[in-house]
């Protein structure tokens, strides 16, 4: 088999249970060794769309290849060479970290069993709480175990599923560090959070909402993608302001940012005209500046919420 050019390509993923489409004609290519962020709401279809890709799930309609193996006939050759981190914390918490390393590579059938743990131990930098039960761990080591063992069989890819989430700021950077180096070093890595911070560490982003690809790309790509234009005020009593704005037709969303308003929409010609008569108010300074893409994501996750209770239903 030759070498394939993306670790994922898939082509009109789509996936129903029963009368419910949870993901929609989806497409998405990740490149090999690119660290690539999965954004969207709660219930857009992310978890279910990383299951079909690492063969948990058959697509209803679709197709697609995982590190060149295909997501329909060869579900078992990609789960042999892939990682898979879910949600929540999956481990033995009446075993040690060593013990718990050590039952992983018995149940893939590992070979040099011990030499593999012990540099996983090394890398996650969890060789001097070794003997430390599982049960006791913060979260942040409890995501470190988790990530020792996805890396435990030498994959390829790693599909990571929110696995920062509860962890606390500096956990999390550690991890995201260690992510890094991983894909320094070839690997490639999808995956879901709700943290901008972190959506920015990454190569690329891939935007979903309620089943359907709203966007991907870099960050820079996206911001500018987005066609999104932000003025931002600073002044007193911010808050009734905004409750005045939102209901503004060229206004598409006013988000705080400490101790001032983002206000956005798409055409800068009537964002401007609609703002103008509070430009002269002496409580309020205004100035325009470009979108962040903390204001994109808001954007979208309000377009997300509009058509959401359009349909009135979930994804």
């Amino acid at each position: 088999m030759s070498a394939p050019s993306y670790a994922i390509d898939v082509r009109n993923l789509t996936k129903r249970f029963g009368d419910k489409l949870v993901v929609d004609h989806f497409d998405v290519k990740v490149p090999k060794g690119k660290i690539y962020g999965f954004l969207g709401p709660n219930g857009s279809g992310k978890t279910t769309t990383l299951r079909m890709i690492c063969g948990l799930l058959t697509p209803d309609e679709g197709e697609g290849e995982a590190l060149g193996y295909n997501i329909r006939t060869q579900a078992l050759e990609i789960k042999k060479r892939i990682g898979y981190m879910t949600q929540k914390f999956s481990f033995w918490e009446d075993l040690s970290i060593r013990e718990n390393l050590e039952f992983v590579a018995t149940i893939y059938g590992l070979d040099h069993k011990k030499k593999r743990v012990d540099e996983a131990l090394i890398k996650l930098n969890l060789d001097t709480r070794q003997n430390q039960l599982a049960g006791a761990l913060s979260g942040g080591w409890k995501q470190r175990l988790a990530l020792a063992a996805c890396i435990l069989h030498e994959p390829k890819l790693l599909l990571l599923d929110e696995p920062t989430a509860g962890v606390d700021p500096k956990a999390r950077r550690e991890f995201w560090d260690e992510i890094h180096k991983l894909a320094a070093n070839g690997l490639t890595v999808l995956v879901s959070t709700h943290y901008m911070d972190e959506a920015e560490r990454c190569h690329a982003i891939i935007y979903m909402s309620y089943g359907k690809l709203v966007t991907q790309g870099s960050v820079q790509d996206v911001i500018k993608g987005a066609g999104l234009y932000t003025w931002v005020v600073q002044g007193d009593r911010l808050m009734d302001l905004a409750a005045v704005l939102q209901k503004i037709a060229a206004v598409k969303t006013v988000a705080p940012f400490g101790d001032s308003l983002h206000v956005s929409g798409t055409d800068p010609d009537s964002l401007k005209a609609a703002l103008s008569p509070y430009f002269e108010h002496p409580g309020y300074k205004w100035h325009q500046e470009n979108p962040s893409f903390e204001d994109v994501f808001i954007r979208y996750m309000a377009d997300a919420e509009d058509n959401f209770q359009h349909k009135g239903e979930g994804g």
